[in-house]
């Protein structure tokens, strides 16, 4: 049975380009806008408080912080810290979030001010909820900014911090890989990585880096040294090379390997054709860097890829405003929702895996918040897949046995 069509968790007044979910906190940072253009449309970073009501995953607008003239394309986030990618530069923003103090009476907001109207919305298909007052007021302050992309159409398009939160690293459409020490944000190392603009930056283990091009090359490097370069196709002698491009790449757990990483990334067709091919996915191991299973994921381009925090499950979205998510181990597809968006799908991120965010989850497996420039944030839930008990499975094996034998004694009197 095809999947629902998806909830939608949340509308802004802008459109939405970057999603991420707080590890231990029931919190979704969204962000996005309209740019320097004088249209009207504002540019923001939205804090929504995400919690059950009524078996249902709902959310809230806890705080809108205005970002000026600047339009928020990509944000990485380290506890507290956002690093919001905006323009040419890097803004380090850090939130806090505090109990509200005590007012005598109430007054009503318009949306217009800092902290925005605390609208709580649930998933239901015509999207209306109601205004009520939150547990928690978030308050934000700037603390670096700095220049990432030194193009003509400066644009930063990747930022990834390191696992210990030591380490920013920036890649934009000038092709320069920037690396900054974290929280002083000195610049500690800057080399040309790509010809062309670089799409995405995953960081690995001994903080190896991984770019993604548009010069149709991946790359691993050690500081500004080229470990290896990434050949996806050299199995499928049918695909020049110059035929795809990489999209994305990211790291990911491996289920019941602690310490094991899978790398991921997706392939997309160069050239626009009248019979679209397919997009691919690709697994590689996390130390070699050697592929391990490549699959297509369907005719849509892929704009986005996500990995869940067991490493189980992987999220894409699509320039045509599908969703989908695939498994990992076999990277077969197990969800998927044409058009959930109107519109290209800006990211994709799961909800994570800790306590907090387990109990969102309330028996579902997975879920997934997609965002588009249509300026939705929908959700998309992967219920629990049956499964039976080993047990059970065991005495079925051994009910097939016996039976195995009946049947030969049967058909071959004196064979036992």
């Amino acid at each position: 049975m095809a999947p629902r069509r998806p909830a939608e968790l949340y509308r802004a007044p802008f459109p939405l380009y970057t999603v991420r979910l707080h590890p231990r906190r029931p919190l979704a940072i969204t962000a996005g806008g309209g740019g320097a253009a004088k249209t009207g449309i504002r540019n923001g970073v939205h804090f929504l408080q995400l919690e059950q009501i009524g078996g249902q995953l709902c959310a809230s607008l806890l705080h809108s912080h205005d970002t000026e003239t600047r339009a928020t394309m990509t944000m990485a986030l380290a506890d507290d810290i956002i690093a919001a990618g905006q323009d040419a530069s890097c803004h380090i923003l850090r939130f806090s979030l505090r109990a509200p103090e005590a007012k005598s009476g109430s007054a009503g907001g318009d949306g217009s001010g800092e902290k925005g109207p605390r609208k709580r919305r649930g998933p239901s298909p015509a999207g209306q909820g109601d205004t009520q007052s939150q547990t928690s007021e978030v308050t934000v302050e700037s603390l670096h900014s700095v220049r990432t992309d030194f193009s003509p159409d400066a644009l930063q398009k990747a930022v990834r911090f390191n696992a210990d939160c030591s380490l920013l690293v920036t890649g934009g459409a000038d092709g320069f890989l920037r690396l900054w020490e974290f929280p002083s944000m000195k610049k500690t190392l800057e080399f040309k990585a790509h010809d062309g603009e670089i799409e995405d930056i995953a960081l690995g283990p001994d903080n190896k880096v991984v770019t993604a091009g548009r010069d149709f090359q991946c790359c691993v490097w050690q500081q500004d040294q080229l470990v290896t370069g990434l050949h996806w196709n050299e199995n499928l002698p049918g695909i020049p090379d110059k035929a795809y491009r990489y999209q994305a790449c990211r790291f990911g757990a491996v289920e019941d390997n602690a310490g094991a990483l899978r790398l991921y990334t997706v392939q997309v067709p160069h050239k626009r054709e009248r019979r679209p091919p397919p997009c691919y996915l690709t697994k590689w191991d996390g130390k070699s860097f050697l592929p391990l299973l490549t699959r297509p994921c369907g005719s849509e381009v892929i704009s986005c890829l996500s990995v869940s925090d067991s490493g189980t499950f992987l999220g894409l979205g699509t320039v045509t405003g599908s969703v989908a998510i695939h498994i990992a181990f076999s990277l077969q597809r197990l969800y998927y929702v044409k058009e959930a968006h109107g519109i290209v799908v800006t990211d994709v991120a799961f909800v994570p895996e800790s306590r907090r965010g387990r109990e969102l989850l309330a028996g579902n497996e997975a879920a997934l918040l997609s965002v588009a420039v249509d300026s939705r944030c929908k959700l998309h839930l992967l219920p629990s897949r049956r499964s039976l008990p080993v047990w059970l499975l065991l005495l079925l094996c051994a009910g097939l046995i016996v039976a195995a034998i009946l049947l030969l004694q049967l058909a071959f009197p004196g064979f036992l």
